[in-house]
Formats: structure tokens, sequence, C-alpha cells
């Protein structure tokens, strides 16, 4: 790829799910990738005796900021076993990942959402109620936290 020139969104988010993969099985963990019709998980992954297992949806830019975008029924989600991988594919470097369990990206999300519609818009109308939500990890302490994912002992 030309430095400088972006991915498309489609080939961003299969990049983001395979660099994922890639490292859960650099880590030992059992990884696989979803079909595209799989509504909310892109990744099954486990340890190597199948003992525990846990669905993983990525979220990739290819920004450099700490920021993604998600629907609002990331607010609503109960599943327990499911963590959120966030990927910056950092152009041809290596790509950061900040590994968040579900409860706090949809705390994170509804309180964001919520004090954005508090907020006045420019002009200082009231903003515009949307789907959309984002996520955001400015101080990176999500960043490279794979024993979140609750597998055991990294091969790394």
């Amino acid at each position: 790829m030309k430095p400088g020139k972006k991915l498309t969104a489609i080939l961003c988010g299969v990049s983001g799910e395979y660099f994922v993969a890639a490292e859960l099985s650099r880590r030992g963990y059992v990884a696989s990738l979803t079909l595209r019709n799989t509504r909310g998980i892109d990744i099954l992954a486990s340890n190597v005796d199948a003992t525990k297992s846990i669905g993983i949806q990525v979220k990739t830019t290819q920004a450099d900021c700490r920021e993604w975008m998600l629907n609002k029924r990331v607010e609503a989600d109960q599943a327990e076993n499911l963590f959120y991988v966030f990927v910056r594919l950092n152009g041809t470097a290596e790509p950061a990942f900040h590994i968040v369990p579900r409860a706090v990206v949809a705390k994170f999300v509804r309180a964001g959402h919520r004090a954005w519609l508090k907020a006045p818009a420019k002009g200082g109308q009231a903003h515009v109620d949307t789907p959309m939500r984002k996520f955001k990890d400015p101080a990176d302490q999500y960043l490279g936290r794979w024993e979140l994912l609750g597998l055991g002992p990294s091969a790394v």
C-alpha cells in the first residue's frame, strides 16, 4: 500500500479481524473468525484445552486516534463472555490493540452519548439523537490488556 493511502472500510475491518486472530494465536490461544452473518461476534477464542471460551467484536481504525465508532446496540448487549478489541492499524507499523470488556464499553458509550445529547450543538441548539456511539481510550488504559480476556496464561 502506498504511504498516505487509506484502505477501504471493508479492508480496514477485515485487516483488524485478522490481526486480532493472529495475535491471539501467537499468544497460544485458539482463534476462529466467524462468518459475516454472525451478529456481534467476529472471533471466537478459547484456551487450548477449550475450558474457557469468549466472543470478540473487533473495531478497527486507520487513524492515529483512540476513538472508534459503534452502534447503540452496544448499550443493551448482555452477553457475558463478550469482549471488544479496538485496533489501530498504524500504517505499516505494528497495530495497537485495546482489549475492553463488554460491560465497560456499554457503560462508557451510554454515559458519553447522554453527555453529548445534553451538551449544546453548534449554534446552541440541541443535538439530534443518532444511533452512532463512540468509544475512546485516550489514556491507553486498555492498550495490550490481553489478560482481561481471562483465557489463562499467554505464551508471550
